[in-house]
């Protein structure tokens, strides 16, 4: 199976990308991208997840859990600044309307419904700039394991022109806590301009995973084990959204040895 998942056109309910555990053949990780004419709306039963809603471009309302959520998102690019973002717990339900042009983001992992629906604020969300020269890149932490949630782990990072990202090769597939945590991960990509493309290698010690994808706009990378470097040719930047969940939420990894050398360089 290719770890490279391709968008569609829209399906009747604006569903342009999905990953489920059972097309990804894993156990916790579930991402749908949708896009949305003003007004429209969407529904869904969380059952046994619970939800990250991430606008990445437009704004919309949210129904759920005896709350209510209006004005949630209004950049007009993921490469904006940090919007809003919303928790929806397992065993309940939630209508999403579009208030503007929407493209939104369903993160879902395994919960129980233990925490209250709540609006993640932009202003709330850890911020960083990780690496230096050609490694740079601005990380957003929408749903960090300092914040609450069950399951779910959920961060957008923005990756300028000609630059290295998620580098140097790190991996988090093995349950060897303190040292690592195993954390199926997926990559939703888009590129600014948007006829660029981007790249992803995705590869294990031993090599039984080794692929490297030619990302183009809106594609969603698996990371089911394994190291994942990208890197964003001149002239284009790369966003992506990243979705991780595993048996315990908490990121641990471990950086690949053939190429921790560049750490250490002043």
């Amino acid at each position: 199976m290719s770890l490279l998942v391709r968008p569609t056109s829209p399906d009747p309910t604006g569903r342009i990308l999905t990953v489920t555990p059972e097309s990804a053949g894993w156990t916790h990780v579930g991402f749908e991208v949708f896009t949305l004419a003003p007004g429209r709306t969407l529904e869904r039963r969380t059952g046994a997840r619970e939800f990250c809603l991430v606008p990445l471009s437009g704004a919309f309302r949210v129904d759920t859990a005896g709350a209510s959520f209006a004005g949630v998102g209004g950049r007009t690019s993921p490469f904006e600044a940090a919007t809003d973002s919303v928790y929806v717990p397992a065993g309940s339900g939630f209508t999403v309307t579009a208030e503007t042009e929407l493209e939104i983001a369903l993160c879902s992992a395994p919960a129980k419904g233990t925490l209250p629906a709540r609006r993640i604020s932009s202003g709330a969300q850890p911020t960083e700039i990780r690496g230096s020269g050609t490694n740079t890149r601005h990380v957003r932490d929408i749903l960090p394991a300092t914040d609450q949630a069950e399951s779910l782990l959920v961060v957008e990072v923005i990756t300028p022109a000609g630059h290295w990202s998620s580098y140097p090769p790190h991996k988090h597939d093995l349950d060897a806590l303190p040292e690592e945590s195993a954390l199926e991960e997926t990559y939703y990509h888009r590129i600014d301009p948007p006829q660029g493309f981007a790249f992803q290698r995705v590869y294990t010690d031993d090599r039984s995973i080794d692929e490297t994808m030619a990302v183009e706009d809106r594609c969603c990378v698996l990371v089911p084990r394994g190291y994942h470097p990208v890197g964003a040719p001149h002239g284009y930047r790369l966003y992506y959204l990243n979705v991780m969940a595993g048996p315990q939420r908490i990121w641990k990894y471990r950086n690949d040895p053939a190429h921790e050398w560049m750490l250490r360089q002043p």
